[in-house]
């Protein structure tokens, strides 16, 4: 790495100030500083001394999120294959058939390889193009406003493909993550002055924009002509008499033949990376000893949705208008993106509550609206993604009077 390391030093006086290059800096630094751990140290007056960077912060929650990407190429791959199995197709169609006939891995439901390598024909083009077009305006906006080019876009550019289907368009995806990092960061400031979470940003875009691809029962599976319902999309149309059997039950009953085991470990419909609760259960575990994710806001979101969906279920176990009502909430937890979002959305440390106490109160109101949107408004069987932008809007607020009530505590504490 040494002869790497000299030639960064060698062109760096080319994009300092006055070189030829100066405009491009930015790009320079977000390469030197990737590579390498910054020389510079702060040697003014007093300052905090950390074992960590925001950058290496980023890279840390990229760490945190591979479980998900695997289960991500794995599942994708899995409902694809299973799929061509049932509906009789024997050879994948277009490019991604001819990439596979080429390696020599046909589809098998039943082969980890041949699961992961067709899934992975539709994560990374989506990966790609997302990488490519929201790393052009961040780049961009760096260039003209001369700021540092941080990793949160690596994070950015990582849970905006596992919120979307396989069979997104790309020419959506590259709309999807601009919106996404344009007016949810970049006209805000960039990096760390975003109120809202850029990727739920970008997806909630495509929800409202392009609702046909994005929702729906023929978009979880990447394969022509296949429909799947997901365990929230089937429940919200499902009749109060069969209640939960219509996700439990075999699929000659009726059902979609799943077990609460299924659903944690991620083998249904749904987002390609959002399936697995046992992979954002790694994440969360990572996240936490690494002293990054917010223990306070996962437990706040955890008990807010478990609290408020029990309460429903018991109280709404005699609905006759609303099959969600019979939901139990260890259910709720495995399906959707609730895990998911749970995990890695709520705990954005930029758009979540930054007091602890407002962490809490925070959580629990993502948590409650989840369960409300789900339960209460079955036409939107989802609403981890609203509740979270919900409530990266009261935020500020939520700590603005956690603020004042210890301001006005510790005001009245000395008075007496």
């Amino acid at each position: 790495m040494k002869p790497l390391r000299n030639l960064l030093d060698k062109v760096h006086p080319l994009f300092d100030k006055g070189g030829k290059f100066e405009k491009l800096y930015p790009l320079y630094e977000a390469n030197d500083t990737f590579l390498y751990t910054p020389g510079e140290v702060t040697t003014e007056a007093s300052h905090v001394r950390d074992s960590i960077d925001l950058k290496r912060m980023m890279s840390m929650v990229i760490v945190a999120l591979l479980p998900c990407v695997f289960m991500a190429l794995y599942n994708t791959g899995y409902q694809a294959n299973a799929a061509m199995s049932a509906m009789g197709i024997d050879s994948v169609a277009g490019w991604r058939g001819e990439v596979m006939a080429t390696v020599g891995i046909a589809p098998d439901a039943s082969s980890l390889v041949s699961n992961l390598v067709h899934g992975a024909l539709y994560f990374f083009p989506i990966y790609i193009v997302c990488m490519a077009v929201g790393g052009m305006w961040e780049g961009l906006f760096c260039i003209v406003r001369r700021h540092e080019i941080n990793e949160g876009f690596l994070v950015t550019g990582m849970l905006f493909p596992l919120t979307l289907p396989p069979t997104i368009p790309l020419w959506q995806v590259a709309i999807g993550i601009s919106f996404g990092v344009v007016i949810g960061k970049e006209i805000f400031g960039g990096t760390g002055k975003n109120f809202l979470n850029p990727a739920l940003t970008a997806r909630a875009f495509l929800y409202f924009a392009y609702p046909a691809q994005i929702v729906g029962d023929t978009v979880w599976t990447a394969v022509d002509g296949f429909s799947g319902a997901t365990s929230l999309g089937q429940m919200a149309v499902a009749s109060t008499e069969v209640g939960m059997k219509a996700v439990t039950n075999p699929i000659a009953e009726g059902g979609l033949g799943i077990s609460w085991m299924q659903a944690f470990m991620g083998q249904i419909q749904g987002s390609m990376g959002e399936t697995s609760t046992f992979a954002c259960l790694l994440g969360a575990i990572f996240l936490i000893l690494a002293g990054i994710g917010s223990w306070r806001v996962m437990a706040g979101v955890l008990i807010g949705s478990m609290g408020l969906s029990a309460l429903l279920c018991w109280a709404g176990s005699e609905s006759t208008t609303n099959a969600m009502f019979s939901m139990p909430p260890h259910w709720h937890l495995v399906v959707g993106g609730l895990a998911f979002g749970l995990v890695f959305m709520a705990t954005d440390p930029v758009s979540a509550a930054m007091t602890d106490t407002g962490r809490w109160i925070y959580g629990f109101l993502i948590g409650g609206m989840t369960i409300l949107i789900r339960v209460v408004n079955p036409a939107y069987p989802e609403g981890i993604m609203l509740a979270i932008l919900f409530g990266n809007v009261f935020a500020p607020l939520i700590d603005y009077y956690v603020v004042q009530a210890n301001i006005k505590r510790r005001l009245a504490r000395n008075v007496a």
